[in-house]
């Protein structure tokens, strides 16, 4: 049952993409509870364009003479032990974990996944599969994160019929699942990440573990890939962006696909950012039909070897250009799970720079969260997840299977 007088604000802190002309996508959505009514006010997307670099240091919500450069002049290794566990609001995005991985995957302005089932040959279905791949990669902000999903904490949205579903499987580790379907196109998305750090001296990797699925029903083809890892740089620049191999199978079809993100720069300068190289190729004889290069957050090309021609697959700014805020459609569906309402009074202190109420707020949601877990073990209950079946194995990692066929619609929704 939700409280009358809660208030919860989501979608609230802006994204930053580098596009050729240092793109700028922010998304704002307030969702607010008055009695036993939920409305809704939001600012549009923004797409800004600056011949200029962005200065995300400027654009942060704390001094940049205090807690900025204390951060900064910490151990890499404290400095990622403070994020990890006792991160304050101050370096919190308003948003969750749970959300950006939802964002990934419904906020994105043109059609792509109605390419990937609507092609004609299984190679075409393939390159539109490996293009909607790149699609759901977006940047990190050095210096803030979002909060890190409680446990049983959802996210519930759909965009025209695809309806996106995630839940919080698991706290300790922490376990993400997502289950998207779009009963029009016949299209199932299943994902389960599991973020683990390993620390490098003057840089930290996060690798996400866990492999996403996507099926094209209506061809009887299922996609499995895997996600980059994040790399956070501390010196002599401090950067996070996303690097390392993603790997695209498709078994029905023979077919696979190699990616290779890099961030390279010379001592901290600004050099070929965000680059993507790979290849398209036949499983079995390993014979490369297309070759993939550019930028993630620009352009990406695609070479045909057979006859030179060249492609652009992915053009970031066409991706996200046009997008609209998401709207609550029906207010009574709004579950008190959601992660709009769990962090509701928190992002209200971060969006007004209470930083006291929002420390208060987080600190009441943490706390929440013990009372809960001491309830469970008086009495030796186990929490189980209400939207996925969760088995873990130490060969085959954490598994996480969808209980509904079909997502349903959801009170969230995205404008088309």
């Amino acid at each position: 049952m939700l409280c009358q007088d809660q208030i919860s604000h989501a979608f609230s802190r802006p994204l930053f993409l580098s596009l050729s002309l240092s793109l700028s996508l922010s998304l704002s959505l307030s969702l607010s509870l008055t009695g036993s009514q939920i409305s809704i006010s939001a600012a549009s997307f923004s797409l800004l364009s600056s011949h200029n670099s962005l200065n995300l240091m400027a654009l942060a919500p704390w001094p940049r003479s205090t807690s900025w450069h204390w951060l900064c002049s910490l151990n890499p290794t404290l400095v990622i032990f403070l994020l990890s566990f006792l991160l304050p609001p101050l370096f919190n995005v308003p948003k969750s974990h749970l959300q950006c991985f939802g964002e990934s995957v419904y906020c994105v302005a043109s059609d792509i996944m109605s390419r990937c089932n609507s092609g004609e040959s299984p190679l075409d279905r393939f390159i539109a599969v490996v293009t909607w791949s790149i699609s759901t990669v977006r940047p990190v902000i050095f210096g803030v994160a979002p909060y890190n999903p409680i446990l049983g904490e959802t996210h519930h949205v759909s965009r025209g019929n695809l309806n996106v579903l995630l839940e919080q499987v698991s706290h300790h580790p922490p376990v993400s699942a997502l289950h998207a379907t779009d009963e029009g196109e016949h299209v199932e998305m299943i994902w389960c990440h599991h973020l683990t750090p390993k620390f490098y001296g003057t840089s930290v990797e996060a690798e996400m573990h866990g492999k996403r699925l996507l099926k094209l029903q209506n061809h009887g083809e299922t996609y499995v890939m895997n996600s980059p890892k994040v790399l956070i740089r501390f010196l002599p620049f401090p950067w996070a962006d996303w690097v390392g191999n993603v790997r695209i199978q498709c078994q029905e079809s023979g077919l696979e696909a190699e990616l290779c993100y890099r961030n390279t720069s010379f001592l901290g300068r600004r050099g070929n950012q965000r680059s993507i190289k790979g290849k398209v190729f036949e499983s079995s004889s390993l014979k490369t039909l297309y070759e993939i290069d550019g930028q993630w957050d620009r352009t990406v090309r695609m070479k045909n070897i057979n006859n030179g021609k060249v492609t652009v697959i992915h053009n970031a700014k066409e991706v996200i250009s046009g997008l609209r805020a998401p709207i609550v459609k029906d207010t009574r569906e709004i579950w008190a799970s959601e992660s709009a309402l769990v962090w509701s009074d928190v992002s209200r202190g971060i969006l007004s720079k209470n930083w006291e109420k929002a420390k208060e707020a987080k600190k009441a949601v943490e706390e929440k969260q013990r009372e809960l877990q001491r309830e469970r073990e008086s009495r030796e209950e186990n929490w189980v997840p209400k939207h996925f079946t969760v088995s873990h194995s130490k060969e085959g990692g954490w598994e996480c299977s969808p209980i509904q066929k079909w997502v349903p619609e959801a009170p969230i929704i995205v404008p088309l």
